[in-house]
């Protein structure tokens, strides 16, 4: 594993809240396929918008550390347990997209990486840049932070397949002790959600809207058919909302006129639908993890796909900041992926860390590079005039623009 860089100081978590050094060491997975593109990219981009917002007061000492292809080929290991160690130890770290091992082993290393930190909350801000190309109408109605819980619900790990010893005494068990015919061919999945991980991630949502000045928080479900998971969810989010925000929230159920963050829940189907037809309606939403995966891409396709799309797992003491989208390896090496989710995951990431100048600083610059249709391929070829740039020339685009 490489070192750990002797400059730099560790952040660390004191009386409730991060304590950033001016001069923080900041753990980084490159990423697979397209990783190292966009990784190249956008970490130019961070160190200009943090020199620039303090004067070159502050920097970030970056430490890359193993997951993934690299890993894998250098200690034999997918996901070392020094990675793990050096995320805990720093509190904040910033990886590029992995990939999914094929075979026995982990399934996907992301889920593995939010089980074992118990990073309990994705969270993912879908909002729209002007003069990005988009599928609808109104894009810049959406504006929405999806609080997704990452732990539990069919992405826990608890399947098997069909034929194996385990499927059958669980097809067995629930035939003999709970009279429920399942047919002996079938794979057996199980589907937790926990009052625990469902309260924590409300919680979260709700702290996160308050905090921000939005104006509601939907509790997104399929409660009308899964009652005791799914239905489960909402009733322990609105329990979170009356037992500790009392005097801050409302439902739906209540005088129009009383102030306060309006907690209200939609069935799943449903806000498909109403993310397309009435997207101004929602802002803040706290789902269960497959819901909450389907929503945030399908939110992100109205303004520019996942290329365009930041994301965050967050847990109690540390937060792990991502590329949204996949490894793409037969572009791997040809720089001209489009770096904009990593570049705003950093973003996150300098939020997160209270280094909000810079955060704004990189969210402006892209905003400014869009407007002037300097772009990636993927946005080129939908935008009229546009100049198509590679990916190393975008984050030259980003930076001049701060």
């Amino acid at each position: 594993m490489p070192s750990v860089p002797e400059e730099g100081s560790v952040i660390q978590w004191k009386d409730g809240q991060l304590i950033v050094p001016d001069h923080p060491i900041i753990p980084y997975i490159e990423g697979d396929g397209i990783g190292g593109d966009i990784w190249r990219a956008s970490v130019r981009v961070f160190d200009a918008a943090v020199s620039k917002a303090f004067d070159g007061g502050r920097s970030v000492v970056w430490s890359e550390v193993l997951a993934g292809e690299k890993a894998k080929a250098r200690t034999g290991e997918w996901l070392p347990t020094e990675t793990l160690d050096a995320v805990r130890q720093h509190k904040v770290a910033i990886k590029g997209p992995l990939t999914t091992p094929v075979g026995g082993g982990i399934r996907s290393l992301n889920v593995t990486l939010r089980q074992v930190l118990d990073l309990y909350a994705c969270v993912r801000p879908v909002r729209y840049f002007l003069g990005t190309p988009s599928p609808v109408i109104r894009p810049e109605l959406m504006d929405v932070v999806i609080f997704r819980e990452n732990t539990e619900d069919v992405y826990a790990g608890l399947e098997w397949a069909r034929g194996t010893a385990q499927a059958g005494k669980l097809i067995e068990f629930l035939s003999r002790e709970l009279g429920r015919r399942v047919r002996e061919d079938s794979g057996i999945g199980i589907k937790p959600v926990s009052e625990t991980a469902s309260k924590r991630l409300v919680r979260m949502a709700i702290k996160y809207a308050l905090d921000n000045g939005r104006r509601s928080v939907t509790l997104v479900h399929k409660g009308n058919i899964m009652k005791f998971t799914e239905g489960a969810f909402r009733d322990w989010g609105y329990e979170v909302a009356r037992e500790e925000f009392a005097d801050q929230t409302r439902t739906e159920d209540d005088a129009a006129d009383r102030p306060g963050l309006l907690i209200k829940d939609r069935i799943a189907d449903s806000v498909f639908q109403q993310v397309l037809t009435r997207t101004g309606d929602y802002d803040v939403f706290a789902t269960t993890n497959l819901n909450g995966d389907y929503l945030s891409d399908a939110c992100a396709a109205q303004v520019g796909g996942l290329g365009m799309a930041p994301g965050a797992n967050i847990g109690d003491e540390m937060g792990f900041f991502e590329a949204t989208h996949g490894t793409a390896p037969k572009y791997a090496g040809k720089d001209v992926i489009n770096p904009s989710s990593v570049m705003l995951s950093g973003g996150m990431m300098f939020r997160y860390m209270g280094w909000t100048s810079a955060a704004d600083l990189i969210d402006q610059a892209i905003q400014r590079t869009i407007h002037e249709k300097k772009v990636t391929y993927d946005l080129a070829r939908l935008m009229e005039g546009a100049t198509e740039v590679r990916t190393s020339e975008y984050a030259d685009a980003v930076i001049a623009n701060m």
